[in-house]
């Protein structure tokens, strides 16, 4: 009786190392180009959202190009009053800044004056013999410090007092200025790349919008037929997927920020609107999201309120809001569009995170969302979908 092992198709060792070079040069260009490649995410993902409304502009018989600038201007429109709104409430907030400044000095004041009276009625309470001692040595000190300095008056009353040195002459050294433009250009110089990607955005995203079909015919003529079924099916739910996502959260946060913003209303807490968008969009950060939305409302606490039991109680109606949106509501309008298992999520984030930074963190979970999407379509993919899925 002879056992049958299952064979298993045998990688070859060459080419095992083409794909690690390959996998390794692909990192290294996210990671060198990652202001580049940000850029296109951010005007892909804004692409994916605007398109059904110009879709729908173009119902109206409006060419695709006149739809596209319609909405890209209309878009452009609500940022920039959505804008000014948070302008007008943080240059008040700047405006009492310095009110803001000394009460959290004095509050510091006060809080190292309090430790400082505990510290010592413990002191006192568990070594009292000790810190009489230690009374009395200060004491002591103090008495023969002003002893010594009264004989040296003494002594100096009765000698002859020496002839002033002559005046040393100061010289100063003029430090040569540093002119404007090297100020500027210092100042500006790590934020050039970044602004200038970023102007490029609204513009990308028009030419996609509007360029929309002359480049999807263009790529599917660069597959076979079999595969051009495959590639639009793939970019359908690419598509689909970032618009429930990035919709989905943010409808989540406009609700955490509106939930906030009427519990810091009730606690009568300063700019409550303001500070309720910041925490509740903060919220949405991953794993650190519940901390950085503490913060805005704390500080805001810091102008009216000195009793601690209010900041733990600010904190614990965060912390309750930020619970119930992940766990209650983040899985119905949200998770059900990604499908992601949570491993996958977190070594995603700690990926694109390593990559890009802190716009990584935001970026991680669509970016893999929409390979979990590609590799959907994708048949011989699966197995990785399937991996990625939860």
């Amino acid at each position: 009786m002879s056992i049958l092992t299952p064979s298993f198709p045998t990688q070859k060792p060459g080419h095992a190392s083409f794909t690690v070079l390959a996998v390794a040069a692909a990192i290294a260009l996210l990671y060198f180009g990652r202001i580049f490649f940000i850029t296109l995410v951010i005007a892909a993902m804004i692409t994916f959202i605007l398109d059904p409304l110009v879709n729908m502009f173009m119902k109206m018989r409006l060419p695709r190009s006149v739809a596209s600038f319609v909405v890209c201007s209309m878009s452009l429109l609500v940022v920039y009053l959505f804008g000014l709104g948070l302008y007008t409430q943080a240059s008040k907030l700047i405006e009492e800044l310095p009110a803001y400044s000394q009460r959290i000095n004095d509050l510091a004041d006060a809080t190292a004056a309090r430790v400082e009276n505990v510290e010592n009625a413990t002191y006192r309470l568990i070594i009292p013999k000790r810190f009489q001692e230690r009374d009395r040595e200060i004491q002591q000190a103090q008495q023969a410090a002003q002893q010594q300095v009264t004989n040296s008056r003494k002594a100096r009353r009765r000698s002859t007092e020496p002839p002033p040195p002559p005046p040393i002459q100061e010289v100063r050294i003029k430090p040569e200025p540093t002119p404007l433009v090297n100020y500027v250009y210092t100042y500006l110089s790590s934020f050039y790349n970044v602004l200038l990607m970023a102007s490029f955005v609204p513009f990308l995203v028009y030419f996609m919008l509007s360029w929309r079909d002359h480049i999807g015919r263009g790529f599917v003529y660069l597959l076979n037929t079999a595969d051009r079924q495959v590639a639009g099916r793939s970019w359908e739910g690419v598509g689909e997927m970032v618009r429930a996502f990035v919709i989905g959260n943010f409808i989540l946060g406009l609700l955490l920020a509106v939930a906030s913003a009427v519990c810091f209303s009730i606690f009568h807490l300063p700019y409550a609107v303001l500070i309720g968008l910041l925490s509740g969009f903060l919220s949405l950060v991953p794993y650190v999201g519940m901390p950085l939305a503490v913060i805005p409302p704390m500080l805001a606490a810091l102008a009216i309120y000195y009793q601690p039991v209010i900041y733990v109680i600010i904190g614990l109606t965060v912390a309750l809001l930020h619970l119930i949106a992940l766990n209650l509501l983040y899985p119905k309008i949200v998770g059900a569009h990604v499908h992601l298992n949570p491993l996958v999520v977190t070594i995603a984030l700690m990926f694109w995170g390593t990559l890009w930074g802190g716009i990584g963190l935001i970026l991680a979970i669509p970016i893999t969302a929409g390979i979990k999407a590609v590799c959907d379509n994708v048949e011989s993919l699966q197995p990785y979908s399937k991996l990625l899925g939860n």
